[in-house]
């Protein structure tokens, strides 16, 4: 069974920095997969924040390009979110979330699993 489990959240200042994991288990081989990082702010639908494939392949939403970062230790099984420069904007539960998705893997209703989430707060 696959399991993801965030951690890393908290609260911070604005200008501060966090570090959000993603720990994944449960998985056999898998050709191709997507692991990304979205954000849901109270009230608002789910948004994403950064992506990685399985080629090493990134993006990232517009609101955060060049203050995060996403990566990768395949060794752990585990994908990173560096979160630097962060605003009162970027508070809100981060989920991790993989699958091979279909239309590019920008929409939450494209990945099957999903961490129980992580909180973080940045004040102002």
């Amino acid at each position: 069974q696959v399991q993801l489990v965030e951690s890393g959240g908290g609260s911070v200042q604005a200008g501060g920095s966090l570090r959000l994991s993603c720990a994944a288990s449960g998985y056999t081989y898998r050709p191709y997969y997507m692991m990304s990082w979205f954000r849901q702010h109270p009230g608002k639908e789910r948004e994403g924040v950064a992506a990685m494939d399985s080629d090493g392949s990134t993006r990232y939403a517009d609101s955060v390009k060049g203050r995060f970062t996403i990566s990768s230790d395949n060794n752990k099984n585990t994908l990173y979110l560096q979160m630097n420069s962060l605003k009162p904007e970027d508070t809100g539960m981060y989920y991790c979330a993989s699958d091979d998705p279909l239309y590019g893997g920008t929409c939450p209703s494209e990945y099957t699993y999903w961490g129980q989430g992580t909180q973080v707060t940045v004040s102002s």
